[in-house]
């Protein structure tokens, strides 16, 4: 095999653990997708349009995947599994992953960058399956987009997002990143965002408490029967 072939194998191999060699990895859909869009990106280069369609159709028809012929892809690209759709406008990095059921999804072109209706991901960015990128925000370099979160805005360099519309995590990802994550999401509540704020309020609530206590015993030297009345509304 020609050795830009095995480095690319040898990529998705590292990114998932199912194949046992690299020519099973030559059967995958994502694979051909990406070969098909080769050829089909450098007919649209070419202004061969219908061409460029024809291949895009039967790329489709065969692997289950959509990607537009204007869709610029980087190096070490892999859709594991299919069914993804990326548009004309897409910018995408290297070493980037897409699960199954991914939209790189446009917006009304009158709306936003003009001539710029799709995402751009930069390098290493995980989409987990289901997640719809829309319009033509940018996706900083290893950030992770979670199964089936809506990102309709910019993301940082390095977050994670969850949820619709996609929030940001409290916890930064350099906190518990490993090289590569599965599916873009953590498999921990601990992370969960709506938990994190909880225990964020409940820190603040804490704090005030305290300083409440601090300040009746400064102003009026308040029993310690007051103060825990006072603490004990506080919870109520």
């Amino acid at each position: 095999m020609p050795r830009r072939l095995i480095a690319y194998l040898d990529s998705v191999k590292s990114r998932d653990p199912a194949p046992r060699s690299r020519a099973e990895i030559l059967l995958y859909p994502g694979v051909w997708s990406l070969a098909f869009h080769r050829v089909a990106h450098r007919l649209y280069r070419a202004r061969l349009y219908f061409l460029a369609r024809a291949v895009n159709h039967f790329s489709r028809f065969l692997t289950g995947n959509d990607i537009h012929p204007g869709a610029r892809i980087g190096k070490r690209f892999f859709i594991d599994h299919g069914f993804t759709v990326i548009g004309e406008t897409a910018e995408i990095g290297d070493d980037v992953t897409l699960y199954q059921n991914v939209t790189l999804g446009g917006t009304d072109p009158a709306n936003g960058i003009a001539g710029k209706r799709h995402p751009t991901l930069e390098d290493g960015v995980i989409v987990g399956s289901g997640a719809q990128v829309l319009g033509p925000v940018r996706v900083g370099a290893r950030a992770r987009i979670g199964a089936n979160a809506v990102v309709t805005r910019d993301v940082k360099e390095g977050a994670t997002m969850v949820g619709i519309p996609a929030r940001a995590m409290l916890v930064d990802v350099t906190a518990y990143q490993r090289e590569f994550l599965p599916y873009g999401t953590p498999r921990t509540d601990s992370l969960d965002p709506e938990k994190q704020k909880l225990e964020q309020l409940q820190g603040e609530v804490e704090q005030l408490r305290k300083r409440l206590a601090e300040l009746i015993a400064e102003r009026g030297g308040a029993p310690d029967d007051d103060i825990s009345r006072v603490k004990e509304r506080g919870r109520a």
